[in-house]
């Protein structure tokens, strides 16, 4: 290929990777969201939660950019730029997903912790914050590295409005070249090494998720041995007063 056609794919890998990071913050932001929103003792929040992942999760990712770009300028006289239109389609719908991640994740934990967080006077938002999901959250890292390759792999969708992004760009050269084999073998290795990075930067952090709750669950029995240490030698001198 010429210099003027590999700078045309480099452009598409940059721009697949910005509309990446842009909807996967957005879905990452609408998983916790409504996952925990989900979790909810109060059923309005719980249904509010329950019908947006219904309707987003239950909807193509297709046709729900082809809405957000082509239905929304004709119902509120606005035009998103592609990439933002990618952004809220996609993040909107994979947010979807993750939002049961989460709910289950949450309710994985054993009751008991919650018990405890209401034994010590914690308000519902510091019993989430300070005991459940520093819990929950190693868990999920999994199958969020499993929804951000997906995630990744729908970003190739934004194609259909003309956007610049690496699939695009690529059938661009491929028109240019008439060689559709190469260029759609290139694709594949470009698409599987984004792939490859993502899923071993989610496994760096879920080791050292795991390794922080198993540091900080390693602290909490010396703790408590020393409190019924104290309260054990407190309760032999009570006997002891007792008894002379």
């Amino acid at each position: 290929m010429t210099p003027g056609l590999w700078k045309l794919v480099l452009d598409g890998i940059w721009v697949t990777v910005q509309l990446l990071f842009l909807s996967a913050l957005l879905a990452g932001f609408m998983s916790f969201l409504a996952g925990i929103a989900r979790t909810s003792r109060r059923w309005v929040v719980r249904f509010l939660a329950g019908l947006y992942t219904e309707v987003f999760r239950g909807t193509s990712a297709l046709i729900m950019i082809f809405w957000v770009y082509f239905v929304l300028p004709l119902a509120f006289g606005w035009q998103l730029v592609p990439l933002w239109a990618g952004t809220l389609a996609l993040g909107l719908t994979y947010g979807a997903y993750g939002s049961e991640i989460v709910r289950g994740a949450l309710n994985a934990v054993d009751p008991a912790q919650r018990e405890g967080g209401i034994a010590l006077g914690f308000t519902p938002w510091q019993r989430m914050r300070l005991i459940l999901l520093p819990q929950a959250v190693p868990e999920m890292i999994p199958p969020f590295s499993n929804l951000l390759v997906e995630l990744l792999k729908g970003t190739a969708l934004v194609s259909v409005m003309g956007m610049g992004d690496l699939t695009f760009s690529a059938t661009l050269v491929r028109l240019a070249l008439q060689q559709s084999a190469e260029i759609y073998t290139y694709v594949l290795l470009i698409y599987f090494v984004l792939a490859f990075l993502l899923t071993r930067l989610m496994r760096g952090l879920e080791k050292r998720l795991k390794a922080g709750v198993g540091r900080a669950s390693d602290s909490v029995p010396a703790t408590e041995t020393k409190r019924a240490a104290t309260a054990g030698a407190g309760a032999g001198a009570t006997a002891g007063g007792s008894a002379s």
